[in-house]
C-alpha cells in the first residue's frame, strides 16, 4: 500500500498516515521517512517524533480490536507465513506480558504482529496502549534526537545505536517483571506462620 515516496510528498501528514497504517498493515516502516524529514529540517526533529508516536500508538489500538474481533483468521489473512511468529508472540505473552509489546514497539520487530496478536490475546488493553506509547515513543525520539545532534554522519548507525539502547531497557524491564513477579508469589511470613499453626 503505496511506497515511502508516496508519503514523503504529503510531508507531516504523510509521516502520520505512514505511522499509523503501518501499526497493522504491511506498509513500509515511518523511520525510513522519519530519517528523511528530520535531516531535511533538523530544528523539527522533536515534532516529527511526537507525530510518529502518536500515530502509531493510535494505529496500534486499531491493529488491537483487529486481532480481538477478527481473531486469527484475519490474523492469518494478512500475515500468511508468520505463523511461527505468532507462536513466538504468545510465548512472550505468557511469560512477560505487556514487557513484549514494549520490546515489539521500540525494535525493527513488525509492531504490526503484536498489535493485531495482542487483541487476540485479550491482553489488558490499557497496558497494551502504554506499552505502546512507551515503546514507540523511545524508539522515534532516540532516532530524531541522535540526528538531530550528529545529522548525517551518524545515519548509518542509527539501527545499531536503537538496538544498543533497546537492549538495555528491555533487560531493565525483565529484571524489574521478574523481581515483581516473586515479590506476588513469595508468602509473607504471617500466611507461613498462619499454614503452620493450622497444621498443629
Amino acid at each position: 500500500m503505496f511506497d515511502i515516496e508516496f508519503y514523503r510528498q504529503l510531508g507531516t501528514l504523510g509521516l502520520a498516515i505512514n505511522s499509523f497504517v503501518e501499526s497493522f498493515f504491511l506498509v513500509p516502516p515511518p523511520d525510513f521517512l522519519l530519517i528523511i524529514l528530520d535531516l531535511a529540517n533538523p530544528k523539527k526533529a522533536l515534532f516529527y517524533a511526537f507525530i510518529c508516536t502518536v500515530a502509531s500508538a493510535f494505529g496500534g489500538i486499531v491493529g488491537y480490536f483487529i486481532g480481538k474481533f477478527g481473531g486469527r483468521p484475519i490474523f492469518n489473512f494478512l500475515f500468511r507465513n508468520k505463523h511461527a511468529q505468532f507462536e513466538k508472540v504468545e510465548t512472550l505473552y505468557n511469560k512477560y506480558g505487556a514487557v513484549a509489546v514494549l520490546f515489539a514497539a521500540f525494535t525493527p520487530i513488525p509492531y504490526k504482529v503484536f498489535t493485531i496478536a495482542s487483541g487476540i490475546l485479550n491482553m489488558n488493553f490499557w497496558q497494551f496502549t502504554l506499552a505502546s506509547v512507551v515503546g514507540r515513543g523511545m524508539r522515534f525520539f532516540i532516532v530524531s534526537l541522535v540526528l538531530m545532534f550528529f545529522g548525517e554522519a551518524v545515519k548509518q548507525y542509527l539501527e545499531l545505536i536503537i538496538l544498543a539502547v533497546t537492549v538495555v531497557i528491555i533487560l531493565f524491564f525483565v529484571v524489574l517483571y521478574k523481581k515483581r513477579h516473586k515479590i506476588t508469589t513469595t508468602p509473607k511470613n504471617n500466611d507461613v506462620e498462619s499454614e503452620v499453626v493450622e497444621k498443629q
